[in-house]
């Protein structure tokens, strides 16, 4: 399905009937990747699921977005289905999604339920190896950059940038970078504990971009938080261990 929001053909599924639960996807994903989720959702529920601008089958938005901007546009899509309660699920960069929309102080609807799969939001501290490693890179990329440097060796900026990305970075376009940097140099940990819904967190024991300690110190800001851990799977743990996973939403909302 394709509905309008600011101008942006945005691809959707709207599947099942009852209570309304809206899946937010993480970064680099689309909806088809959640297709799992969506089948144990939509039995006895309703699941909205958009692929969220630059991603999936939606196009890029027209400049570098922010959280903030996401949030503004989930609130958009929210609105053109009129919707007074929903429950959310959300996975990885979802949730950075979820933690700022809810934060605001007045929303045009009730979240009775949150689901956290795999969530980011909570920024890493960085090691003072990281910080002199990011130091030496930007004071190299700074030399690379001058005039001199970028005629003898004008590819150079573009191996050191492809070097050090990670590859949600490298696989990006270059609008859809300049957004990655905008929406992962965000701490959102300090509005954590204003989620005040039941919520369920599904996290991989493996998981090295969010790791379990975010999902342990969530647990501990959300005052009504419970945490499933699925054993030997990482960052996508709703894909590597479905079983448990889809077992957790389903008694979860049940």
């Amino acid at each position: 399905m394709i509905k309008k929001i600011e101008d942006i053909p945005v691809n959707y599924i709207d599947v099942g009937e009852g209570e309304i639960v809206l899946l937010l996807h993480g970064w680099g994903a689309n909806i088809t990747l959640y297709q799992g989720i969506i089948d144990t959702l939509k039995q006895g529920r309703r699941v909205i699921a958009p692929d969220m601008p630059g991603f999936g089958k939606t196009p890029e938005p027209p400049v570098p977005w922010c959280v903030d901007d996401y949030v503004d546009f989930v609130l958009k899509f929210i609105a053109s289905f009129q919707i007074q309660r929903l429950s959310v699920v959300v996975h990885s960069f979802g949730g950075r999604v979820f933690f700022k929309m809810n934060a605001k102080e007045e929303l045009p609807f009730t979240v009775e339920r949150a689901v956290l799969i795999d969530s980011a939001g909570i920024l890493p501290k960085k090691t003072w190896r990281q910080k002199a490693s990011l130091r030496c890179y930007k004071l190299g990329r700074a030399f690379m950059s001058t005039k001199a440097m970028h005629f003898l060796y004008p590819d150079a900026v573009e191996n050191m940038r492809r070097k050090r990305g990670s590859s949600d970075y490298n696989n990006a376009t270059p609008l859809m970078r300049a957004t990655l940097v905008k929406v992962v140099n965000e701490d959102l940990e300090p509005l954590i504990h204003l989620v005040k819904c039941p919520t369920l967190l599904i996290w991989g024991d493996l998981d090295t971009a969010t790791p379990i300690e975010d999902a342990r110190r969530m647990e501990e800001l959300i005052a009504d938080a419970g945490l499933v851990v699925c054993e030997g799977a990482g960052h996508f743990s709703y894909a590597e261990q479905p079983v448990k996973a889809n077992g957790a939403l389903k008694a979860f909302f049940s």
